[in-house]
């Protein structure tokens, strides 16, 4: 576990959830706030992760996380944006990645270590020892290995824009560099920029966006190892012209990107598809895989609810892919328009006998041992009976199985889906 301590608040009514992931190079804790209306508890909803003073002497993004926080809580059920992110969105933020270097007023942490350049890197094999990475990246790693984020952002200063993947380039040229997802990127970078006071209006940047590696290559960066290692999709947000601007000013900063921040949160449950996957044999939910044609990237979905979240540039048609080992694939193909969709699937055992209810339909937990026993030992004359209510009972299971599934399948964890697909 990477919770080392815990505390609870209570506000209007929910609470807030803080944790420490780690500790930094002098024992400082990396404190998480985790605001949603059931913090702690796992459910079928996308987790969004807000990191603030990744760079010590950049601390803009730290006091916005703390004001981002405060104005959730104040006003929950007061505003629906609020309410939306609170109940729908796991929104998690840690205000200061690097409480060492902002209490040095440095870049790096106490051992003057860059942290946006010690993750394992995809081009250059560095920084793959675990041992020798800072004690702030391997709470990070942990971190995204306990809970799965859909997308996130690192808050930084020195510039205004947006900036997305790819950071590096394999042969370390500074030139436009896509990932996979680039163009969801785009549409998530645009969000933030375009709700931004006068990001969207940079000189520098069109659009007030950039791709990483056009931009400067990276290597070793946190945005990168998020989208490679954690199937997050991660933005890293220059907020700031000004580096360390003087205390009056961060009114003014926080309302430039109050909206920006608020509506990437939002956007993991009112853009992208979302649904979960069951298995047609029990009712089960598997965690299956999502893929979308033409794009080399996939998700998983959970392991207890068989929900994913898939974020995707809207206005497009798409083919999604549902794959488990041990299942036939299923493929259905969508076109999303601006909100969000609901894809859900039900797939079936490869080994399925057709017409064979007993084998995968209606196991109902029983112990198939223990009753082929039984069967063995019946009379002849009442082995067809016991085989017909058998039958009846494997029949009345399946359909048991099946209401289940569409009862999963009513219960939607999200906000005002308009269209639905069971596949």
């Amino acid at each position: 576990m990477i919770i080392l301590t815990h505390s609870f608040s209570l506000f209007e009514g929910f609470l807030e959830f803080s944790i420490s992931i780690g500790k930094s190079v002098l024992g400082f804790p990396l404190w998480v706030m985790e605001i949603s209306d059931k913090p702690g508890e796992e459910e079928a909803e996308p987790a969004f992760k807000f990191i603030g003073n990744v760079h010590g002497d950049e601390p803009v993004g730290r006091e916005l996380l703390l004001l981002l926080a405060n104005w959730l809580c104040n006003n929950y059920m007061k505003d629906p944006l609020a309410t939306l992110i609170i109940d729908k969105v796991h929104l998690h933020i840690l205000p200061s990645m690097n409480p060492d270097g902002f209490s040095l007023r440095r870049r790096g942490n106490a051992n003057n270590i860059d942290l946006n350049r010690d993750f394992p890197d995809q081009f250059f094999p560095m920084n793959d020892d675990l041992g020798t990475r800072q004690p702030e990246t391997k709470a990070i790693i942990s971190w995204l290995r306990e809970i799965r984020f859909t997308a996130s952002a690192s808050l930084h200063g020195g510039a205004l824009v947006a900036n997305y993947p790819w950071d590096g380039t394999e042969n370390k040229q500074k030139n436009y560099y896509a990932c996979p997802d680039d163009e969801t990127f785009r549409f998530m970078a645009s969000l933030y920029s375009r709700s931004h006071y006068n990001m969207s209006l940079s000189k520098e940047f069109r659009g007030g966006i950039t791709n990483g590696a056009f931009w400067y290559p990276v290597y070793g960066g946190m945005q990168d190892w998020n989208y490679i290692h954690g199937s997050c999709f991660e933005l890293t947000l220059e907020i700031s012209d000004n580096k360390w601007p003087a205390a009056n000013e961060l009114p003014t900063l926080w309302e430039f990107n109050k909206m920006s921040m608020l509506n990437l949160v939002a956007s993991l449950v009112k853009t992208g598809i979302h649904g979960r996957i069951f298995s047609s044999d029990c009712g089960g939910p598997l965690p299956a895989s999502i893929a979308i044609k033409g794009i080399n990237y996939s998700i998983k979905a959970s392991q207890t609810f068989a929900d994913y979240h898939r974020l995707l540039a809207p206005g497009e048609r798409y083919e999604v892919i549902a794959t488990m080992p041990g299942y036939k694939s299923k493929r259905t193909s969508i076109t999303l328009g601006d909100e969000t969709m609901t894809v859900d699937f039900v797939l079936d055992p490869e080994n399925a006998l057709k017409g064979s209810l007993l084998r995968h339909g209606c196991d109902c937990g029983s112990d198939n041992k223990s009753r082929r026993t039984f069967i063995e030992f019946l009379p002849g004359p009442y082995l067809e009976v016991s085989a017909i209510l058998i039958l009846i009972l494997a029949f009345l299971c399946f359909v048991l199985k099946r209401r289940a599934i569409y009862n999963h399948l009513k219960q939607r964890q999200f906000v005002g889906p308009k269209r639905s697909v069971v596949v």
